[in-house]
């Protein structure tokens, strides 16, 4: 059926209520079933997977053995033991930089699976992970887009010569002509942090192999699209029919993210098939934080045309995206959902697009909650209010002057999508209402008049929902197109039957993470049969062999409110209309002269001529050969529902990527104190346009939280990186989210449009806010600091700094200086430099830092030092940071000797935990009878002791290096005096005995 084939029907009495989520009750008595929940299956064994703990490091063997003799291990697979059964997953980007699910030969980010362990629970596979032996080669790493684009950055895939994946320019209109018109022309360089979305839930894979023929069943918390399901099926070798997906009854959250999981899907089905068992993984924090999937960074700058009146005429964007070590599907759609809405909410028409996709050595991006739209309006509403100032026009009134108008609607984007409904500027007057705007300007002027830092901030866009499945060809040319089967609009199905007692089921393709799709299909279900809510039970857990779905299904950009109620709706009118034929077929009237109401069907002109719905399903069931002349018997009903706006994309690269466009408008106040860079939000108002509100309650509930989550972009959170891709923010005390206490009142408003392009009018709603807040609260801070060089999170540092007049830190970043000592350059996330003065003459303290048995008693937790050659020494070592301990593997050479004068001592350090590289430059001179030391090092530490212990690194670093050349004031030549080290040791975890 096509969208629009049903009208709403205005008698309609249970949606548009705030009807209690009948998703609750369950889930707070503890009653849901998640994925760690399930046991489908007798005889699940458990996995655990080896992570590389090097950002970038070629696998030149790994060696199972010990861990294969464990007690209750089944089996180790390696990386290139699962490429025998699983293949490569492909992209739309055609490309040598191709990705498999585990590493073979070469691991390109901390975390990327290498080897996975099964065993008869959890606890031996762990411990077996430990007895893995894996000879990697170290390779220099990139993490920050600058670093990758440059000429001599180190390559991820040699074969394809290059770290960018692709580069594409688009135009639409005329923006060199609309450039050259101006009178006014504003650029800014921006640049947007990685940060990942943190559901309670994390990824959850059951997996079984069953031969003859060869198919696969997986359980997973698998959020969908299921366009995915296609490409694992093709990874496994098998056809779809044989990749049976299933999804748990409840979800713990995704906000995105668990799209991804369909990777570990993959992984886990080719592990059970090579050890012959059915396996389950479970994600653990760690994991899920450095592993899993991102939101994507980017880089770039944006130009906008303006008159002196404020019409902006033209916009160019460049904008360069960091895709992580892999192009991972549904990657680089994360660039292209907002592609064909890149004039936003503005009337401008020309445009200039030049995207360039960049691999580096982190983990692979993918969705995000607002996939693509927070980046996006991060840089469209910075370069608003940048124009604004410079034209002397109020923030608000240049949106005004450029915002669609009521009587354009639907109105034609310049790059495809078509605005179908919305009210823009009646938004903005709620939003300035709400905010009493006037007031805020007062208290503005006011607070700098008395030197305080207090800023207004606005963010205003469009809300693209119910993706259009043909946008992510965007990233291939017209003519590359034009050689595959053109890819277009966004299905969605359901499923409604009535069982012989009457009972109503409905079976949705949406897989929902916790939004309340249940409950809203039942209000549109009871409004179409005439029954109650409750009286509906709607299913949501997903089965790939037994529900209607297409490539489309799934949980993802708002798909739910702008096709699946409009599915649900048009399914039950069926349904309603087979009940209204047999009652009428009864009682001799026409089937538009009964009514479905309070549980029966009736005559309108005589409700007293009743029969019950579940008498009439009965009898469908009972009684087939009863039933009206022509009607096939039974009580089932699906009902498939598509867009035939939703076309794919044309010759000159426009497309309509979504169904529905709501609007978003929001405004923070906010207040800085420059001694300490704390921000307060003073105010925020965030008004929404999502057409028909199914369930109000429902609607503010995914408002607070898509907040939420806009302000954990805005304030808290970023997935920091050193230079070399080492990842260092492994933990919640690393990697900081808002918690109820830092969350401010958000006062939300509406305005109700309807669309016109389904048949409920629902546009989808979610991710607005999440969205627009970190744009809105950017703006308020520049604004309040009188400065425009603003990026996210608007940390304490950040902002002090900013307040201050210092350079601010840049985002993502983890050090990353290098310095030159006498010429030599030493590289390094932790830098540092010292002295020490040694009452020993320097050739003595040459001679100590030579001897092995010095060195031994010196370096904190040495269990063993030997000399490996003339200049090179090979140590066992027990260290930790922040209570995460491991024995390491050292290995020290002495370069560039100037006897007794200065040395460049390297070392490399591998163990379970971790690993660390750098070099120290050690000068010695005399002064009086003694030694003058002086040094300066440079170092990375990277694996699990660098993602869980950054904020110790640095300083720990400084300590135990400083007390590392003191020490040697406790040496002479005949060995060590003892005490000193084990103490210093202990400090910082070490475990090791001096």
């Amino acid at each position: 059926m096509t969208v629009g084939a049903f009208a709403k029907d205005p008698a309609a009495s249970w949606v548009g209520k705030a009807v209690p989520r009948k998703e609750d009750a369950p889930l707070l008595t503890g009653r849901g079933r998640y994925m760690d929940d399930l046991e489908p299956v007798a005889g699940i064994r458990h996995a655990a997977i080896l992570r590389s703990p090097h950002p970038h490091a070629r696998i030149r063997g790994i060696d199972a053995s010990a861990a294969e003799k464990l007690p209750g291990v089944i089996g180790v697979v390696t990386g290139a033991q699962i490429a025998q059964v699983a293949g490569i997953i492909p992209s739309v980007v055609r490309s040598k930089m191709r990705f498999q699910v585990c590493a073979t030969t070469k691991a390109r980010y901390s975390g990327e699976p290498v080897a996975v362990v099964v065993a008869v629970d959890r606890y031996v596979a762990e411990d077996a992970l430990e007895l893995i032996e894996v000879d990697y080669e170290p390779l220099p790493g990139v993490a920050h887009l600058d670093d990758a684009v440059r000429p001599d950055a180190p390559l991820l895939f040699e074969e394809a010569g290059t770290n960018i994946a692709q580069q594409r320019q688009f135009k639409y209109g005329d923006p060199d002509g609309a450039f050259a018109r101006a009178d006014r022309t504003f650029k800014y360089d921006y640049r947007y942090p990685r940060s990942i979305a943190t559901p309670m839930e994390t990824y959850g894979v059951i997996a079984q192999f069953e031969p003859h023929p060869d198919r696969y069943t997986i359980w997973s918390n698998f959020q969908g699209p299921f366009v995915l399901q296609p490409l694992m099926a093709g990874a496994l070798a098998v056809p779809g029919n044989r990749l049976r997906v299933i999804t748990p009854p409840n979800s713990g959250g995704s906000f995105g993210i668990k799209q991804a999981v369909y990777a570990y899907m993959v992984l886990i089905a080719a592990v059970s098939r090579l050890t012959g068992v059915p396996v389950k993984w479970t994600e653990d924090r760690l994991e899920h934080l450095a592993a899993s999937s991102s939101a994507t960074d980017r880089a770039g700058d944006i130009e906008a045309a303006f008159s002196n009146e404020g019409e902006l005429l033209g916009l160019r964007y460049r904008n360069v995206v960091n895709l992580g070590a892999y192009i991972r599907a549904p990657e680089p759609a994360s660039i292209y959902r907002m592609h064909s809405t890149s004039s936003g909410a503005y009337r401008v028409k020309h445009l200039a697009i030049d995207n360039t996709l960049v691999v580096t050595n982190r983990m692979p991006a993918g969705l995000n909650r607002g996939y693509g739209g927070p980046q996006f309006y991060f840089a469209l509403e910075r370069i608003m209010e940048i124009a604004a100032r410079g034209l002397g026009i109020d923030v608000a009134e240049i949106r005004r002057r450029n915002l669609v108008r009521k009587d354009e609607f639907p109105y034609d984007s310049p790059a495809g999508s078509q605005l179908d409904s919305g009210d823009y500027q009646a938004c903005l007057d709620e939003v300035l209402r709400l905010a009493d705007y006037p007031a805020l300007l007062e208290r503005r002027d006011a607070a700098k008049k008395a030197g305080k830092l207090f800023g207004i901030g606005f963010a205003l866009g469009v809300e693209p929902s119910g993706s259009n499945m043909g946008y992510v060809g965007l990233a291939q040319t017209a003519e590359q197109r034009s050689k595959a089967e053109p890819k277009s609009g966004a299905n969605a199905a359901v499923t409604i039957s009535i069982d012989p007692s009457g009972g109503i089921s409905v079976q949705l393709d949406s897989t929902p993470n916790g939004q309340g799709h249940a409950t809203v299909a039942a209000q549109i279900v009871a409004d179409e049969l005439g029954v109650a809510p409750d009286d509906v039970d709607v299913h949501t857990d997903a089965d790939t062999r037994s529900i209607a779905w297409s490539i489309a299904s799934g949980n993802y950009s708002n798909r739910f409110a702008s096709a699946v109620t409009s599915a649900v709706q048009g399914c039950a009118r069926k349904l309603g209309a087979r009940l209204r034929r047999m009652a009428a077929d009864d009682f001799k009237v026409g089937p538009d002269d009964v009514e479905l109401a309070g549980g029966a069907a009736r005559v309108k002109a005589d409700p007293q001529r009743a029969i019950g719905v579940g008498r009439l399903a009965a009898r469908a069931h009972w009684n087939p050969a009863g039933m009206p002349v022509g009607m096939d018997a039974g009580m089932t009903e699906t009902f498939v529902l598509d867009a035939p706006i939703l076309t794919g994309p044309d010759d000159t690269d426009r497309i309509a990527s979504a169904m529905t466009y709501g609007f978003v408008a929001d405004l923070a106040a906010v207040e800085i104190d420059k001694a300490t860079g704390r921000i307060e939000i003073v105010k925020y108002v965030s008004v929404h346009d999502v057409g028909t509100m199914l369930n109000p309650m429902i609607v503010e509930g995914q408002i607070n939280g898509g907040f939420a989550h806009g302000l954990g972009a805005a304030l808290y959170e970023e997935l920091v990186h050193d230079r070399a891709g080492n990842f260092v923010s492994g933990t919640f005390a690393e990697y900081l989210c808002p918690t109820a206490p830092e969350m401010p009142h958000v006062d939300i408003g509406h305005i109700s449009t309807p669309t016109p392009v389904n048949a409920t009018g629902a546009k989808g709603m979610g991710d607005g806010s999440s969205m627009l807040a970190p744009a809105a609260l950017a703006n308020a801070a520049a604004d309040a600091l009188g400065r425009e060089d603003i990026e996210l999170p608007l940390s304490l540092n950040r902002l002090w700094e900013l307040a201050n007049g210092q350079a601010a830190t840049i985002s993502g970043t983890y050090g990353g200086a290098r310095r030159k000592s006498g010429g030599v350059e030493l590289g390094g996330s932790l830098q540092g430099e010292g002295e020490t003065t040694l009452s020993a003459p320097p050739a003595e303290v040459w001679e100590r830092l030579l001897d092995p048995a010095v060195l031994a008693a010196v370096i904190p937790g040495c269990r063993k030092m030997e000399r490996a050659g003339a200049d090179a020494y090979e140590a066992e070592v027990s260290i930790g940071v922040a209570g995460i301990r491991g024995v390491y593997a050292a290995k020290i050479r002495i370069a560039e000797q100037d006897a007794p004068h200065s040395m460049r001592m390297d070392f490399r350090a591998n163990g379970r935990l971790g690993n660390g590289r750098g070099s120290a430059i050690v000068a010695l001179a005399p002064e009086g009878t003694g030694t003058r030391l002086t040094y300066r090092y440079g170092a990375d530490v990277g694996g699990t002791v660098a993602a869980v212990g950054a904020r110790m690194l640095g300083s720990v670093t400084g300590v135990i290096i400083a007390q590392f050349f003191k020490a040697f004031e406790q040496y002479g030549k005949d060995g060590a005096k003892a005490g000193l080290w084990s103490r210093v040791s202990g400090w910082f975890g070490g475990g090791g005995k001096a």
